[in-house]
């Protein structure tokens, strides 16, 4: 995702390097719990009927493919910045016919209206944002959410043991410091809090073989009118 604020985004692709971006299903298969992290995440999504419910920052389409199979009858939208990964994205969706958008973007305004999903939800992105973007997009995403929205997110969190913060190195080592130490640092709560959001909360997470994956979501205030 989104790394500077010029007009044409550098970002930093799934693993750190586009030439790795082919290898993301297997490496994530082989270095996490993928089908328990991913369950926790749909499950804790909860999609219902005729929401609208955007993820910032498909990847490589395993999260949407899961959700929709959950839930047909709920709209998904994808956002990301990567035309790779929506090309991969978008072969797996075409093959079990689901009716989902795949949106592009350059990194700075959502190309949506305000008050336009029900439910955002994002994995695995956050810690590839500087400390600028991540506010930003969170302001972005709050933005987008009616009313009484949900936020979900999955992302690397504090390490919940000194194994799992060692482990976190290779994370590091593969997209960077700058951008990791916010999440490791357990302060992803912090920048949620800044754009707005309530009831925020860390309600499951999960040890893997390179970090803590944690869950938060949060929710846009209803506004007396």
């Amino acid at each position: 995702m989104s790394k500077s604020e010029n007009d044409k985004k550098e970002f930093i692709p799934a693993l750190g390097y586009h030439w790795l971006t082919d290898f993301y299903d297997l490496t994530i298969s082989l270095t996490m719990p993928e089908k328990r992290f991913r369950q926790k995440l749909v499950q804790l999504l909860n999609p219902q009927t005729g929401e609208q419910i955007l993820e910032f920052g498909y990847g490589t389409g395993q999260n949407l493919v899961m959700a929709y199979q959950r839930n047909t009858a709920s709209r998904f939208i994808g956002l990301d910045i990567d035309p790779k990964v929506r090309s991969i994205a978008a072969r797996k969706l075409e093959a079990m016919n689901a009716p989902i958008d795949l949106d592009l973007y350059k990194g700075k305004a959502f190309p949506y209206e305000d008050n336009s999903f029900d439910k955002v939800f994002s994995s695995l992105v956050f810690h590839q944002l500087d400390g600028i973007a991540k506010q930003n997009a969170l302001n972005e995403i709050f933005r987008v959410l009616k009313p009484g929205g949900t936020l979900l997110i999955g992302d690397w969190g504090k390490a919940k043991n000194q194994r799992m913060r060692w482990a976190f190195y290779i994370v590091q080592l593969l997209d960077g410091f700058a951008t990791t130490n916010d999440n490791v640092n357990g302060l992803m709560p912090d920048f949620m809090m800044k754009a707005g959001f309530l009831a925020i909360d860390e309600p499951a997470f999960i040890n893997t073989g390179i970090g803590t994956y944690s869950y938060y979501t949060a929710t846009k205030e209803i506004r007396e009118q």
